[in-house]
């Protein structure tokens, strides 16, 4: 036991941090799924019906057939067991949507959405950043106050409207914006390797098609990003003055460094631990919450899997979401902890 104690903390710092992180994830997801399959059972309606309509839903040898098919006929406790046990082997069970495996749907609809998510967490970043260092240098003076609409007009106008209305206006009127979906009617999808086609497009050097599919990308990714523009430009600002505020600067700027530097070196650096935060949540909220924007430009994502799974009751298919979901979270949260420790080296990992 005692060499076992001695062999723990003979490890690094960061990989104790990343194995007690992963065994609570662990425990987490147990929850997440003993929760999700609860709801699943107390939501109204009948997956049988939703699935295979009123007619053959009459029909009690189907009826049974399907029971049987999908572990539906086995006592709710049981049923849970089974899950666990398939989970144990990676195995998230069969969509009574799409008849295929759960962990086939996901990988076909996950990277549209690790693809969209990231575009808009690029854009988030870039100009949630900038606008927020711009308001803090001005502060109180104009750009700080348009800055200061700006972001709070980000964060109250709801995605959907926002979806719905650019759509309209860059595409029917405009005439700019490129379409739904990933690719033009018709564009053949490049060689499959992540599924995300603006990488598969540049790892396969088909730079029309990586044109095409980055053009379609832009205005949901720009859509899906102006919450958390918002969101980030407010923090940004908010860090910016605590650290513009502080000794450190003062020193720095008595020293007669470039006010750039002072900006750049001392003032945004510390902030920087406290965007991680908030752009790290915004990250696993972008994931989860992507249902409206991918029903505006019809992007087959994750979002759009979940909401056609949630119509047809699609048990096994909600979980999987719900599961997949949830780990991501546990993963980027960890990620930002670790940033964060690098960012700012007082902080320990435990």
């Amino acid at each position: 036991m005692s060499s076992l104690r001695s062999a723990w903390y003979a490890l690094p710092n960061l990989v104790r941090f990343v194995i007690r992180r992963l065994f609570v994830g662990l425990l987490l997801c147990l929850g997440i799924t003993l929760v999700s399959f609860a709801l699943t059972q107390v939501v109204p309606g009948d997956p049988v019906s939703a699935n295979l309509g009123d007619r053959a839903a009459s029909d009690p040898e189907i009826v049974a057939a399907f029971r049987a098919r999908y572990g539906l006929d086995k006592p709710i406790p049981q049923q849970y067991l089974l899950y666990l046990e398939r989970l144990v082997h990676g195995d998230l069970g069969e969509s009574q949507q799409t008849r295929r495996p759960v962990t086939t749907d996901l990988a076909q609809y996950l990277p549209a959405t690790i693809e969209l998510a990231t575009a808009a967490m690029i854009i988030a970043l870039v100009l949630g950043i900038s606008l927020g260092v711009v308001a803090a240098i001005g502060r109180d003076r104009w750009p700080d106050q348009v800055i200061r609409v700006i972001s709070l007009a980000g964060v109250s106008i709801p995605t959907f409207w926002l979806a719905l209305v650019t759509f309209y206006v860059f595409f029917f009127k405009l005439g700019i914006a490129p379409g739904v979906g990933r690719l033009n009617p018709g564009g053949k999808a490049p060689p499959s390797i992540t599924n995300m086609f603006t990488i598969d497009a540049l790892l396969a050097g088909q730079w029309a098609t990586f044109g095409i599919a980055a053009s379609h990308l832009v205005l949901p990714a720009l859509v899906l990003a102006i919450y958390t523009v918002g969101s980030i430009t407010r923090f940004t600002r908010a860090a910016m003055l605590e650290s513009l505020s502080q000794d450190y600067v003062r020193a720095a700027r008595a020293k007669g460094l470039p006010e750039r530097t002072v900006i750049l070196r001392h003032a945004l650096r510390p902030a920087l631990a406290a965007i991680v935060t908030v752009a790290g949540m915004a990250f696993g909220r972008m994931l989860s919450g992507t249902v409206l924007v991918e029903s505006v430009f019809s992007w087959p994502g994750i979002g759009q899997y979940a909401y056609k799974s949630a119509l047809a009751l699609d048990l096994r298919a909600i979980m999987g979401v719900s599961l997949v979901v949830a780990a991501i979270y546990i993963l980027v949260n960890m990620a930002v902890d670790i940033i964060y420790a690098l960012i700012d080296p007082r902080i320990r990992l435990g």
